[in-house]
């Protein structure tokens, strides 16, 4: 591997990092960590008991028991949690949390987004604000996403739901019942305009 500041890095002698893999300064490595061939870990990062493949790049995160395979980029400031298994050429952006939940093949999930117990399906994009809401007070419950989806900025998915494939979930939904194949869901309140209510309020 090329460590460029061995100063700031501190590696676990359990982890098996590859020839190619580049590891930039600030960064701790821990556990029984593995990192393929041709990734690059950018700085602040910290990186416990994870199984990355070839070619990722993940850049000022932490991640905890995650699996990632290879062509996929995290971060900066993604949280993946045990049981995070992401696949291959995806992207987990900014102010992304993963918990116990599968990510699909080129699947997106940008940014500002909660990502727990569900499975999302291949080529997926969960826009910004999304939550996949799991908890009820008492019990976790799952989510199924199927392929190709699109789930909208700002969308609540409550658990436990199945959004089948090719779903289109129109910004702004709460989604609280399972959607049939290529479907549009919108669930939303209608906008009301009242024209001159709001001159003088400020």
């Amino acid at each position: 591997m090329k460590l460029i500041d061995e100063k700031t890095t501190y590696i676990s002698p359990e982890a098996k990092i590859a020839d190619s893999a580049v590891i930039y300064p600030n960064n701790t490595i821990l556990g029984d960590t593995e990192i393929g061939e041709n990734t690059v870990i950018m700085p602040n990062c910290i990186i416990d008991g994870c199984k990355i493949g070839a070619d990722v790049r993940i850049t000022a995160s932490v991640m905890e028991g995650a699996v990632i395979a290879d062509k996929t980029t995290v971060g900066p400031f993604a949280y993946l949690r045990k049981g995070a298994d992401i696949g291959e050429e995806c992207r987990v952006g900014d102010f992304v949390e993963v918990k116990n939940a599968k990510i699909g093949d080129g699947t997106k999930v940008a940014h500002l987004t909660y990502v727990g117990d569900c499975e999302l399906g291949h080529k997926c994009n969960v826009g910004c604000g999304v939550v996949f809401v799991n908890y009820d007070g008492k019990k976790k419950h799952h989510t199924k996403v199927g392929d190709g989806c699109f789930i909208g900025s700002n969308s609540n998915v409550i658990a436990p739901v199945e959004i089948a494939d090719g779903s289109y979930i129109a910004a702004g939904t709460t989604v609280t019942e399972s959607t049939p194949r290529d479907s549009l869901v919108i669930g939303r309140a209608r906008q009301v305009v009242k024209e001159g209510a709001g001159k003088g309020r400020f």
